[in-house]
């Protein structure tokens, strides 16, 4: 839920940032904005609609202005909860309907809650768009009455299984919890965490439930947007069925902006269970949402640390070497605002000294002020971000509804385009000296554990709560339940389950292929609903081409090759992407190495000259290097804390084998990252060629332009592909076993189940892709459905199939409460065992209908887009080999599931890794009747001696 608070906030953000890239006045800049109709039903909704008839689907969008801040101390996590116990059940709705009937049409769903407001939003194909309108109305207007004791007790166990993963189990997890009952006084609504404390949860009542519904799910005090291939006439009467007779409900008093006024700084440190290093962040009070001075601390959060000429950016990372980077930001919501330092350091690093390298880059800010270019480049890189915020209907649809509901104007976001683009560099000054420089602030020091020397002096202990780990799991066992008694809401219209409309179907997209000579092939997709281009140039090698021993070779290389160019230092280079609105990255994965980005399409001639020069005229930057190595071995040394990046780890180096590149993560280990030199990275970069490699590209632009930019960088980019070899697979885990590793204190348990399976150019790959869809593809599949709808022990449970060249593994992947560890295995051993078995005609017909139309909404946007080019060139494929796929699953039948899972799937050759807290769970997880070996974090032996 929290991703979406963030998603949302982002497409604010961004949507206030459109310039031209010259440097004119408001009047020039850029007017852009989203067609829309809006209305208001006799209930008080009110309603917008926006037609796009680019791809068959529509995105609905409704929101709930109710959020965290609307609870009282001792009801905290409320809204949050409210909003799991709305896709339960309705009147007219099946019991679990919401999660599972709208993935079977194809269709995605899900819903947020914020400090402010909770919003439900789903994309489906256009045949099930009524039945999407009464699915929503029903949760919106007639579901109160079916809650019951067992409905709530269930959904207590998954928000608080939620908390487990994002907070209790994860590193600086309670750090907002801290920063909030230090920010905020008491009684201020953003004292607590939106997701609550456990304690609260677990007392909340029906009666609770009942009357957080009656105050605040009115229609009056909700947006509704529908976006997408619509009529906008038919949409309104369909609009007028379905939600017209929900009840306006009482009157909710809007809620004033309360702003924070500090007395004194608060300095707070807290030791982290699951931290590795130490984590300084400091939080001033600023403005609340669409206060006029909200724009210019967003501008200042870019100029501080944005970019390598960024003061903080230079005092802390480059001079000081105290940490890989700085963020500085501005964060508003409807209250009140912050805005934030946060700073990851070093391993070992005294925060005292991040502290003083923050105040000297401060001090330089100061002294040298806002330049005119910097401020240039924000606001060009922002307008490309905005077209990318509103590129599919959903993102229309959020941007809509938001703008809507907490300001009035659906079509507000002109106007605080506008606003972004008049802010001068006297405005981000003056912002400065009001709400940072000399103004008090609460600052946290989160520290490994045992490491309080790392804290800033000073600090005092934070005060928080922390669930203790049982084994008691009878006590929290829950079920489904029996349906609630009601009458039933009286309507004057049928209120039962629409029929299905016109079956939209699939067609690819045109595809140009070209071939340049120098070897390189070019597949490209024009598409013109936004002034953008992605694109990227696959080279096949990557992780394949480190040598033994110096595994991340390729992941420094892509690093460091962006760090400058032979005629550019690395801080003109990123001004340079950023002056044209553009963003280049390069990265590797375990057979490919890429460069690619975004731009404007008119600037794409231009940006390809910066993507020819990166790639052909490096900079080889020593102090860049030494940077980068550190902050590597800084990020190592975090995921040690990660417990799913430890099961993820393990169970790569069990099936592949310790020397296999497969078996290692690809940013390497500790021990690769010491062995790196800068003399492997140049050996590397003489295997970057153009010969077997391709460019994809997708977006407003036409073929021709392509070829003839391409062709510049073809005559100067022609050398000979190295020959990739395979290394040995050298597999480690034994088929049944249980491999435990062990940290402590866990509240969940990571379980990861699989093995070797095969590869995607395997002639079976698209059919067992397709069985695995109802074991594990989505809120649908039967491990959701099972252990967190019906048993509620975790927030989510999925399987699936990765995509290499080489052999690849099927796997099984949840994390669940610490005392249902062995429950969980149990019933995935048992769920896999019988899949074939169980896998009949329904289950068929369930597979073909849901991936079919799932195909209508899954290339809606230009990197989705790019995904299609990239799959024709990595594996060979046709160019309408979605068709192709489409016809074989039409084909498929019971026994060709069947046999395919019995194939691929056979539990007793699958092996199980458990990480979670061996106090508690050790004893417990050996009565699954497997044997079970004890590893440490590098998958070794632990001596049980020990």
């Amino acid at each position: 839920m929290q991703k979406l608070y963030l998603m949302l906030v982002l497409s604010f953000i961004i949507s206030g940032s459109i310039s031209s890239q010259n440097d004119k006045d408001v009047s020039s800049g850029i007017d852009f904005k989203i067609d829309y109709e809006k209305f208001t039903l006799e209930n008080g909704l009110e309603v917008i609609l926006h037609e796009d008839h680019s791809d068959p689907i529509v995105a609905v969008a409704t929101m709930m202005h109710v959020g965290s801040n609307r609870e009282k101390p001792g009801k905290t996590g409320f809204a949050h909860f409210f909003e799991h116990m709305s896709f339960n059940d309705s009147e007219n709705v099946p019991v679990g309907a919401n999660r599972k009937m709208i993935p079977e049409w194809g269709g995605s769903r899900n819903g947020g809650t914020w400090s402010d407001g909770t919003v439900y939003y789903e994309v489906v194909p256009k045949d099930a768009f009524e039945k999407i309108l009464w699915i929503d109305s029903d949760r919106f207007g007639y579901m109160i009455n079916t809650v019951t004791e067992s409905a709530l007790e269930r959904e207590k166990q998954v928000v608080k299984n939620e908390k487990r993963e994002r907070v209790d189990n994860a590193p600086y997890g309670y750090t907002d919890e801290i920063i909030r009952k230090n920010l905020y006084p008491e009684e201020h609504p953003y004292n607590w965490t939106v997701i609550g404390q456990l304690p609260d949860l677990q007392s909340a009542t029906l009666e609770d439930v009942k009357d957080f519904y009656n105050q605040y799910y009115g229609a009056s005090n909700a947006s509704l947007v529908i976006a997408g291939d619509i009529d906008i006439e038919e949409t309104k009467e369909l609009v007028k069925k379905w939600f017209g007779e929900i009840p306006s409900g009482p009157e909710v008093e809007p809620l004033s902006a309360i702003p924070v006024d500090l007395e004194q700084t608060k300095s707070l440190y807290f030791e982290d269970n699951f931290a590795r290093l130490p984590e300084l962040r400091m939080v001033f009070p600023t403005v609340e949402d669409y206060n006029k001075d909200m724009y210019a601390l967003q501008i200042l959060g870019q100029i501080l640390s944005g970019s390598k000429k960024s003061p903080l950016y230079q005092t802390v990372v480059e001079e000081a070497k105290l940490a890989p980077n700085i963020s500085t930001y501005q964060s508003s919501s409807e209250l009140a605002g912050e805005f934030l330092f946060r700073v990851r350091a070093n391993a070992n690093t005294d925060l005292d000294s991040v502290k003083l390298a923050i105040e000297n880059g401060l001090s330089r800010f100061e002294e040298n002020g806002v330049s005119k270019e910097e401020l240039k480049r924000i606001k060009a890189e922002l307008e490309t971000q905005l077209y990318q915020g509103v590129s599919t209907v959903l993102n229309k649809a959020f941007q809509l509804v938001r703008d809507n509901e907490f300001n009035g104007d659906p079509g507000y976001l002109g106007t605080t385009a506008k606003l972004t683009n008049a802010v001068t560099q006297d405005d981000v000054m003056r912002v400065y000296k009001q709400y940072i420089k000399g103004q008090n602030y609460v600052m946290t020091s989160v520290v490994p554990k045992d490491n309080i020397e790392l804290a800033v002096k000073g600090s005092e202990q934070a005060e928080v709560w922390i669930e203790e780990v049982k084994n008691d799991v009878a006590s929290e066992e829950v079920s489904q339940g029996e349906e609630a008694e009601y009458e039933k809401t009286p309507s004057k219209y049928d209120r039962s389950e629409p029929g299905f409309g016109e079956l939209p179907l699939f067609k690819a997209p045109d595809v140009w292929t070209a071939e340049l000579n120098n070897g390189m092939n070019v597949l490209g997709i024009e598409n013109n609903e936004v002034p953008l281009v992605q694109f990227d140039i696959t080279i096949p090698g990557g992780q394949l081409l480190d040598s033994k021993g110096k595994t991340g070779v390729a992941s420094m290389l892509s690093d460091l090759l962006m760090q400058g160019t032979a005629n550019r230092t690395p801080a003109e280079l990123e001004e340079a992407i950023g002056l044209l609105g553009a963003n280049i990255y390069m990265s590797s994965s375990n057979e490919e190495f890429h460069i690619g980005g975004t731009c404007l399409a008119r600037n794409f001639d231009e940006t390809m000259k910066l993507v020819q020069e990166i790639l052909l005229e490096p900079r080889w930057d020593r102090n860049e290097y030494e940077r980068l190595k550190k902050a590597l071995e800084t990020s190592l040394k975090g995921r040690e804390a990660n417990p799913r990046a430890i099961a993820s780890m393990v169970f790569y180096e069990l099936l592949y084998g310790p020397e296999n590149s497969y078996g290692i993560p690809g940013s390497g280990t500790l021990e690769t990252a010491e062995a790196i030199t800068m003399e492997d990275l140049k050996a590397y970069y003489k295997k970057l060629s153009p010969e077997n490699a391709s460019f994809h590209i997708a977006g407003a632009i036409e073929k021709d332009r392509v070829e003839g930019v391409l062709q510049k960088m073809a005559d100067k980019w022609n050398t000979e592909a190295p020959a990739l070899t395979k290394d040995e697979i050298d597999p480690q885990g034994k088929a049944g076993t249980l491999y435990f590793v062990d940290v402590p204190d866990a509240k969940q348990s990571v379980i990861l189940i699989g093995k070797l399976a095969l590869s995607e150019n395997n002639e079976d790959s698209d059919e067992l892709n397709f069985a695995n869809e109802i074991l594990g593809g989505g809120s649908s599949g039967k491990l959701f459905q099972t252990l967190r709808i019906e048993k509620g022990y975790t927030y989510g449970a999925y399987s699936g199939i990765s995509e290499n060249l080489e052999v690849s593994p099927f796997y099984i992947t949840t994390s669940v409460r610490a005392n249902a560890t062995l429950s969980s295995l149990e019933i995935i051993q048992e769920m896999v065992q019988n899949y074939a078995s169980d896998f009949g005609e329904e289950e068929v017909k369930l597979t073909q209908n849901k991936l079919l139309k799932e195909n209508t909404r899954s290339y809606e946007s230009l990197g989705a887009k790019l995904g299609i080019l990239r799959e024709i060139s990595k594996y060979k494929k046709q160019e309408d080999f979605i068709e192709d796929q489409q016809e074989d699953l039409m084909d498929m039948e019971v026994d060709d599931f069947r046999d395919v899972i019995k194939k691929y799937l056979n539990e007793n050759e699958m092996i199980y890794v458990v990480v979670g807290d061996k106090a508690t769970q050790l004893e417990e997880v050996k009565k699954l009747g497997k044997p079970v070996v004890e590893l440490d974090l590098n998958a070794e032996p632990v001596d049980v001696g020990q």
